[in-house]
């Protein structure tokens, strides 16, 4: 069904993709909004709704239904694995708790040939 319904939002995305590129602008009609020229037309300022405008509603209702569908699903705990066939292992035994390794002792440096050596604390 996820898969039929993928399908489904990826025509339908598609295809207002589409209804959207072909509609006219609507930008040469601001004027009539605000009450210039056709706001005595039966049907508003705007006029009436073309067919093109009604199949964008449409599409962008089944695109919003089936993207929410589709995420309800994605949401939901799958059914099925792959490894349902495999038989569980024996748990292996827990590890023994190891000790602690002391630390080592700091390492004593050691002057080098021809260095001068520190000088002796002045009493």
């Amino acid at each position: 069904m996820t898969i039929l319904l993928t399908i489904l939002h990826i025509i339908v995305s598609v295809a207002l993709i589409a209804i959207v590129l072909l509609q006219s602008g609507k930008g040469a009609e601001m004027g009539a909004s605000f009450g210039a020229g056709g706001s005595q037309s039966v049907f508003g300022a705007t006029g009436g709704t073309t067919f093109l405008s009604k199949l964008t509603t449409g599409a962008a209702t089944i695109f919003m239904l089936t993207s929410l569908v589709l995420a309800y699903l994605s949401g939901q705990p799958g059914t099925s694995s792959i490894m349902s066939s495999k038989v569980p292992a024996k748990p292996a035994a827990p590890a023994q708790p190891t000790q602690p390794r002391p630390m080592a002792p700091p390492v004593q440096s050691t002057p080098v040939q021809g260095a001068p050596a520190p000088a002796a604390p002045a009493k």
